[in-house]
């Protein structure tokens, strides 16, 4: 255990993290997503909720800021206009650790899996909620 860092995040997630560099991209996705086709690397982070997910991993990890959508999430029943609690949760997450405003990239299921494909590694919960799945673009550390 360390002082200062949140308990979510594993030796194995911080180091993912640490070796991601600007521009790289992680997965966030839920129990329901095939995470281990992806051939990337996947930390499981077992039975907690994409909002607990994504407050530790934001709290050490910068989202872009020279992208308009540094967070993507995945379209719910091919209509866009449909965001899902779990997503609201995210977002408001991302919110509260981004320096820019901040809205989500809504992604066709289909286009998010082949978008999904190029990233660095998948964080994968037991989240038992549907439409948990997001892609997170890493920013810069200036400090």
């Amino acid at each position: 255990m360390l002082k200062g860092i949140d308990p979510v995040l594993s030796g194995e997630l911080l180091k993912v993290l640490d070796e991601m560099g600007h521009a790289d991209k992680l997965l966030l996705v839920d129990r329901n997503y095939p995470a281990f086709a992806s051939g990337r690397p996947v930390i499981q982070l077992g039975e907690i909720t994409q909002k607990r997910a994504a407050e530790a991993i934001l709290s050490v990890f910068p989202l872009d800021t020279y992208v308009e959508h540094p967070l993507e999430r995945m379209e719910v029943n091919d209509d866009a206009s449909i965001v899902a609690e779990v997503q609201a949760e995210v977002l408001d997450v991302a919110r509260a650790n981004h320096e820019k405003p901040l809205d989500y990239l809504v992604v066709p299921r289909l286009e998010f899996y082949v978008r999904a494909a190029e990233a660095f590694a998948v964080v994968r919960t037991l989240e038992t909620r549907p439409y948990g799945c997001f892609i997170l673009q890493k920013g810069v550390v200036f400090d």
